[in-house]
């Protein structure tokens, strides 16, 4: 069961900045004490603990690698809850907010993604003694990290179609991906000499405990690297060959599992990569599915009920004799399947959701279903065709695409994150930080 829950541990990782859930969890007799100061906000030892002893839950849970001491351990988790703090603020500052309705949503998807339901969820949090309005905040934290990265990329990445033809024109956009891990020692802008040399020192250092089998990668990442995906061992995923940076993907071609780079100068600073597997890249058939949608929207105007009942309305219309599309022109709320009579065209399941996806997958040709939710409001999908369709040419561009502005975001976000930590006030009271 700890398996499980390991994605549960890693939402409540992070502490959630509301007082409110921390002074339920302090006992009444304890004197709480403040870590660090986030510009305006405070982080205090209580959360601190908390998180160290989450990160210790998901080792223990069989993640593998070796903690490091805990003084390290502290001064790593605290960097993260620090860039969580500066992070959700700067999205409330941005107006991003979080309805109750979308954390709810985010919560069913982690149950269902763990086998369980909401109430199991809940159950299996007291047990393992976690706060379920904690996890919850916790959460609501993520998901809003996650939609002020996607605000800032759309923003500030573009890819355009002559970069996609210039990729595809040198590079050949296919072929094995590779599961990765690194280690970063970082370099501030402007660096000295003695600076960088000592960053290249530290990195070397790492390497060679790592070949001597002082530490495993996983471990090394935890005590030393000072990349975002730390508390992580590392971890960078899956990604096909070509969407590593060039300097990387030449050594990598020449590389076995578990073996590791040199150290590697980047924008951030020095790296080393561990080559962790490989893998053939998957068929380029597909299933794609065509369907028309309704779709009634919940905003601050329409409440849920309401949404819920005037979807009901339209389907009954449907139900007795009119057309879908001709209702779905008339009285759908998706502005970009509206005028074609709710025609989405030919499409991926994935491509429009889970939600949707899992209703055209059910459905037969000609086929209406259920009225259903998704995190903008309720749905009718009817089915109208499915095809096996040979995608491998579509795939490059998209592929293509994908690999440029991948590159570019994490760019982009990686120098907002420097930036956003540069300009905030921090002040660490954690001994020895």
């Amino acid at each position: 069961m700890k398996l499980i829950l390991s994605a549960l541990l890693a939402t409540v990782l992070a502490a959630a900045p509301g007082t409110s859930v921390r002074a339920q969890a302090l006992p009444s007799n304890t004197i709480d004490s403040i870590v660090a100061v986030v510009n305006e906000d405070v982080i205090l030892r209580s959360e601190l603990d908390r998180a160290v002893a989450n990160v210790s839950k998901q080792f223990a849970g069989g993640q593998g690698g070796q903690l490091p001491p805990q003084n390290v351990l502290e001064r790593q988790v605290l960097e993260r809850l620090i860039m969580m703090r500066l992070q959700v603020a700067r999205a409330a500052d941005s107006g991003i907010r979080i309805s109750d309705q979308e954390l709810q949503q985010a919560i069913a998807t982690i149950a269902s993604q763990n086998k369980m339901s909401v109430d199991q969820l809940r159950q299996r949090l007291v047990a393992d003694n976690l706060s379920y309005d904690e996890f919850a905040g916790n959460l609501r934290d993520e998901v809003t990290v996650q939609r002020l990265r996607q605000r800032y990329v759309q923003s500030s990445v573009q890819v355009s179609e002559g970069e996609v033809d210039q990729l595809l024109a040198t590079r050949q956009v296919g072929g094995p991906e590779v599961r990765l891990a690194n280690i970063q020692i970082s370099v501030p802008e402007g660096a000295t000499p003695e600076q960088v040399a000592t960053a290249k020192n530290k990195i070397d250092e790492i390497k060679g405990l790592i070949e001597r089998g002082t530490l495993d990668f996983r471990s090394a990442a935890v005590r030393y690297s000072q990349a975002q995906n730390a508390l992580d061992g590392g971890e960078i995923g899956w990604r096909s060959m070509d969407s590593v940076p060039p300097v990387f993907a030449a050594i990598l071609k020449q590389m076995s599992p578990g073996q590791i780079t040199e150290a590697i100068r980047g924008a951030g600073g020095f790296q080393i990569v561990q080559l962790e597997e490989v893998r053939e890249q998957q068929a380029q058939k597909v299933t794609q599915y065509r369907a028309q949608d309704i779709m009634v929207a919940i905003n601050e105007v329409v409440g849920a009920e309401a949404a819920r009942q005037k979807i009901e309305a339209l389907r009954a219309r449907i139900v007795a004799g009119e057309d879908f599309g001709a209702v779905a022109k008339e009285a759908s709320d998706d502005t970009q399947t509206r005028a074609q009579g709710g025609d989405m065209g030919w499409f991926a399941a994935d491509a429009w959701g889970s939600a949707v996806g899992s209703q055209v997958q059910q459905l037969a040709d000609g086929e209406m279903s259920p009225i259903f939710q998704s995190n903008v409001g309720f749905h009718l999908i009817k089915r109208t065709g499915v095809r096996e369709q040979d995608v491998t040419e579509e795939n490059r561009r998209n592929q293509a695409r994908e690999i440029i502005g991948q590159r570019k975001a994490e760019e982009a976000y990686e120098r907002f994150l420097r930036q956003l930590r540069a300009e905030a006030y921090v002040d660490s009271r954690l001994g020895g930080a």
